[in-house]
């Protein structure tokens, strides 16, 4: 697959001065360095909002405490991930991210994945952070490194090729609002609460809020935010572009994922190619120069020059029909 290329042939097309090059190089090294490869572990479950799913268990005590619905029929490619820890208000423990880990890895995988949507199973509660009473129990030496591996979970969810958006139908607050800043596009109810609290702990963000935050609402107000312990709404999150979309919450509560998954089926018929791509291309050149970023465009666009999606997207234009996508 033209997406899958090396080092070599990705720079045949990417002409720019070695400065740029060497640094550029690094930064998409790891995504063209990629294999994707289906998972076998699959359970059938039953049908949700009037279309089949797939459910992946993952190896744990707790199995329940994750659920990851690979969506069939005409919203195959959409994956919803759902935490469910109603007794812990969908807290962060040592097994909800050694879940999560298994889940983001099982997606990274497979190339049929167009987009993921994170939400909660639990009704008025995305995620309210670290889960202190577990944490309570840990030594201080423990502490560390489980905030490390929080940090790495987050980020690799944040690598992931395709579009990831965080569905917020309830309080997000710490590291839950820190997982829901490594998603491409955030969508809350009006009603949700969210904020990165962790100084009223006398402690900071630990899983990138210090540094997420301030790329997406600007540093003044981010610091405004972290200083205080400031929770917001819905409403509030919109306003400040915490959030692309702030809708009105309703009876079931899951109005966010609703919008969410409207938004996926938006993407869904898009050249899955094309999309990862320009993920790569917008992710990776907001953090550098923008000469840099050039380069990195013309690198990504040389990518999807070559493949039978471009083609087909040329001969449905011609002959005036929608698009069949394969992703190749």
């Amino acid at each position: 697959m033209a997406v899958l290329v090396g080092c070599r042939s990705f720079w045949q097309s990417f002409r720019v001065q070695s400065a740029h090059r060497q640094s550029a190089c690094r930064l998409a090294a790891a995504f063209f360095s990629r294999r994707y490869v289906l998972s076998n572990r699959v359970v059938l479950c039953p049908r949700l909002n009037g279309h089949g799913a797939v459910t992946r268990y993952y190896s744990s005590d707790s199995k329940d405490d994750l659920r990851v619905r690979y969506l069939d029929g005409e919203d195959s490619g959409i994956v919803v991930v759902g935490i469910n820890r109603p007794k812990a208000k969908n807290a962060i423990s040592k097994n909800l991210v050694k879940m999560m880990f298994e889940a983001v890895e099982d997606i990274k995988k497979n190339k049929k994945v167009r987009s993921v949507i994170l939400c909660s199973l639990v009704p008025g509660i995305f995620c309210a952070g670290a889960d202190l009473k577990e944490r309570a129990k840990m030594h201080q030496s423990e502490v560390g490194p489980f905030v490390s591996k929080a940090r790495a979970l987050i980020t690799e969810l944040g690598s992931l090729p395709v579009p990831t958006i965080a569905a917020i139908d309830g309080a997000a607050l710490g590291g839950g609002l820190e997982m829901a800043l490594a998603c491409d596009i955030r969508i809350s109810s009006d009603t949700a609460k969210m904020g990165l609290v962790e100084t009223k702990l006398a402690i900071i963000p630990g899983a990138g809020g210090t540094q997420r935050l301030p790329r997406v609402i600007g540093v003044s107000l981010a610091k405004e935010l972290i200083f205080a312990a400031r929770v917001v709404d819905g409403t509030q999150a919109q306003q400040m572009g915490l959030v692309s979309h702030s809708v009105e919450q309703n009876d079931s509560g899951d109005a966010a994922y609703l919008r969410a998954l409207e938004l996926a089926r938006e993407i869904n018929p898009q050249g899955p190619i094309a999309i990862r791509m320009a993920k790569l291309a917008i992710n990776q050149g907001i953090e550098v120069d923008l000469s840099t970023g050039l380069a990195i465009e013309e690198a990504c666009y040389s990518q999807v020059i070559p493949t039978k999606d471009r083609l087909e997207g040329l001969a449905a234009f011609k002959e005036k029909r929608q698009p069949q996508y394969k992703g190749e």
